[in-house]
C-alpha cells in the first residue's frame, strides 16, 4: 500500500509513475558534481522527466516551502523550547539551510513533479 504514495516515490527518489525506476542519476545528494543530473526519462517505464522547458522552475515554491517549514521548526525548537537566543537561532537556521541545501533541493523536484504525474499500476 505504502508503495502506490506520492510520499514513497519522493522518500526514495523513484519515478513518480512506476516507483520503480531512479529520478537522478545518483542517489546521494552531497555528491555535489551529480546533484542536478536526473535521468531524461525513467529507465523502467519511459515516463519523461522533462515535461517542458523551466519545468522544474516552480520547485523553488516547494523549497521555499520546505525552508520556511524548517526555520518555523527550529525556532520552536531553539527559541522556544531550548530558551536560546534568536542570534543563536539565526546561526543554527543558516547552518541547517547550508547543511540540508542538496537534500532540499532534490525532494523538492520530487514533490513538484509528483504533483503533476500519478502513479499507475503496473499490468502483470
Amino acid at each position: 500500500m505504502f508503495k502506490e504514495t506520492r510520499l514513497y516515490s519522493i522518500l526514495n527518489n523513484k519515478c513518480p509513475r512506476c516507483h520503480e525506476g531512479d529520478f537522478f542519476i545518483n542517489n546521494n545528494p552531497y555528491d555535489l558534481k551529480d546533484l542536478t543530473k536526473m535521468h531524461l526519462h525513467c529507465p523502467k517505464c519511459g515516463e519523461q522527466y522533462e515535461r517542458e522547458t523551466g519545468f522544474y522552475y516552480g520547485a523553488m515554491y516547494v523549497s521555499y516551502g520546505l525552508n520556511i517549514a524548517l526555520g518555523v521548526g527550529l525556532f520552536i525548537l531553539t527559541v522556544l523550547l531550548l530558551d536560546l537566543s534568536t542570534t543563536t537561532f539565526l546561526f543554527i537556521f543558516l547552518g541547517a539551510v547550508l547543511l540540508l541545501f542538496p537534500w532540499i533541493f532534490r525532494k523538492s523536484r520530487l514533490i513538484w513533479i509528483n504533483l503533476f504525474v500519478h502513479y499507475k499500476k503496473p499490468l502483470t
